[in-house]
């Protein structure tokens, strides 16, 4: 298996991105019709991002030599949505108190905490609204409603969140700081690549070999997050730095230092190309471009 390149992953998102930010945008024009509540969720949506969650979904039905449908665009961009209203509220006075976000002002400085927490209502609820109106066979909708609603929910996203929370101040073990990390970030992008099985109807050996990738990405993500943290300025990230050691958040870094970080990125990393490998084994499809998705780590 070859490792997927940069430049691979590059085509990709030059195609699909644009798609995806028209799909987004329609928000604005049909979706919302109070004007403010309008404007503070299309702000946050629109303020830019990699769109990683919905391209891996769209990654894994390019695997699978899907023809992409307008259902299955809408279905994955849904996700985005969802992923946007997890910022806003992580940025919120009583959560994270950010005031940089995409290197712009977070939503609460720009419209109010009230409203900022609207508009992550907003989107939370529309990106299941996204799900069940999507032009997608009616199993595949409820198998999408039900995967995100586990992914984002008490037993998914919001509980590592809850966790993060209740967990400043003392010092997690590694396994405890991997869970912490597969519930609060890996979640969704677990979903994402789950959205992608669902509508690309893979079967359940391919697809457990998918969700471990996913998984493993989804850990590597998380653990790049906090070494960026430590080592990259503001201005590369559009959000401010070294926040998690100031507030006594249990990290990679602050367990194993930068060095031991680094190392155990590149363990996980491997891990996940392990599963990509041992995919294109048993499907003898082509998974380059999935594999290109960790390019994303510059270790």
């Amino acid at each position: 298996m070859t490792n997927g390149s940069l430049f691979e992953l590059q085509q990709f998102e030059t195609k699909y991105v644009p798609q995806i930010n028209g799909t987004l945008a329609a928000l604005t024009q049909q979706w919302v019709d109070q004007p403010i509540l309008r404007d503070a969720m299309a702000y946050s949506v629109n303020a830019g991002g990699k769109r990683l969650r919905p391209l891996l979904t769209l990654a894994v039905l390019t695997t699978y030599q899907q023809a992409l449908s307008d259902g299955q665009l809408m279905a994955a961009s849904a996700l985005e949505l969802l992923h946007t209203y997890s910022l806003i509220h992580d940025d919120l006075p009583a959560m994270d108190n950010d005031d940089l976000r995409r290197g712009v002002a977070t939503n609460h400085i720009k419209f109010g905490a009230g409203m900022a927490t609207l508009a992550g209502d907003g989107l939370l609820t529309l990106a299941f609204q996204w799900l069940s109106e999507a032009e997608l066979p009616g199993a595949q909708r409820l198998a999408l409603i039900q995967g995100l609603s586990q992914a984002a929910g008490p037993a998914g996203m919001v509980a590592g969140q809850a966790q993060d929370i209740s967990s400043e101040h003392q010092q997690l073990t590694l396994p405890q700081l991997a869970k912490l990390h597969r519930q609060k970030t890996g979640a969704l992008l677990h979903y994402a690549v789950q959205a992608g099985c669902i509508m690309g109807e893979v079967s359940d050996e391919e697809q457990a070999l998918l969700l471990e990738f996913a998984d493993q990405f989804g850990l590597a993500y998380q653990i790049y997050d906090d070494l960026l943290d430590v080592t990259a300025t503001t201005e590369q990230l559009g959000k401010k730095t070294h926040k998690d050691a100031q507030e006594a958040k249990n990290t990679y870094p602050g367990l194993l230092g930068v060095a031991g970080t680094k190392t155990r990125l590149q363990q996980v990393i491997n891990a996940a190309l392990s599963a990509l490998s041992q995919l294109e084994q048993v499907s003898q499809r082509d998974v380059s471009l999935l594999a290109s998705f960790c390019r994303y780590f510059k270790i």
